[in-house]
């Protein structure tokens, strides 16, 4: 691997009065890049007042992978195959966190409230996070999801009719189908929000560095 690095991803926040956080990836060659490159960021963000924070500040191998905005990347070997790619998908954190918001909603919306009043605000949060981690291998991800959602309405109908029977709930909810739909919308199912890729472009990356031996 090159000596030369790169910056993938980075962020910017700033909340009110305090100090704004920046949040960057750096890819270096070795671990002993990465040491000296860390030294010489901190000496840079010093002159501007800035400092790492110790506790965000992370030197890890690519195949032991890192969490970062929500993403887990991690290099995998490919299924069927003896090649290694890097991989970003959903990271835990992130999928217990939206999985916490669907079951605060269902708690939140009473039975006594109509099935579109429910999916109205599951579909917001959902098609969100779903529009964030569309361009990555987030396809599994979109299926836990999938069955997690049904799972959680189907349950708030089950309270909403307890005494009625499946086949009631489903004559009613599920347009004879087997996904929940009210007059006005539907239930978003994840898998049919699709994954897009980011292209590989590798050496065709403009760089303002030149290389050195």
């Amino acid at each position: 691997m090159s000596r030369e690095v790169q910056v993938r991803f980075c962020e910017s926040r700033a909340v009110r009065s305090r100090p704004a956080t920046h949040r960057c990836l750096v890819i270096a060659g070795t671990s002993g890049d990465a040491e000296a490159l860390k030294e010489k960021i901190t000496e840079v963000l010093a002159g501007m007042g800035l400092r790492l924070s110790p506790d965000k500040t992370l030197i890890t191998h690519i195949d032991q992978g890192l969490d970062f905005l929500g993403w887990r990347i991690q290099r995998h070997r490919k299924r069927g195959s003896n090649r290694h790619y890097v991989y970003t998908y959903p990271a835990k954190k992130a999928l217990r966190a939206v999985t916490g918001k669907v079951k605060t909603l269902c708690r939140q919306v009473g039975t006594d409230q109509s099935l579109d009043a429910l999916l109205l605000r599951l579909n917001s949060v959902v098609r969100g996070w779903c529009g964030y981690f569309r361009p990555g291998v987030s396809y599994a991800t979109f299926a836990y999801l999938s069955h997690y959602l049904w799972s959680r309405v189907w349950h708030w109908l089950r309270r909403k009719h307890p005494k009625a029977t499946w086949k009631d709930i489903r004559r009613r909810y599920f347009r004879g189908g087997s996904w929940p739909a009210s007059q006005d919308r539907v239930l978003l199912n994840p898998t049919t929000v699709g994954t897009s890729r980011y292209r590989y472009r590798g050496a065709a990356i403009p760089t303002p560095w030149p290389a050195t031996a």
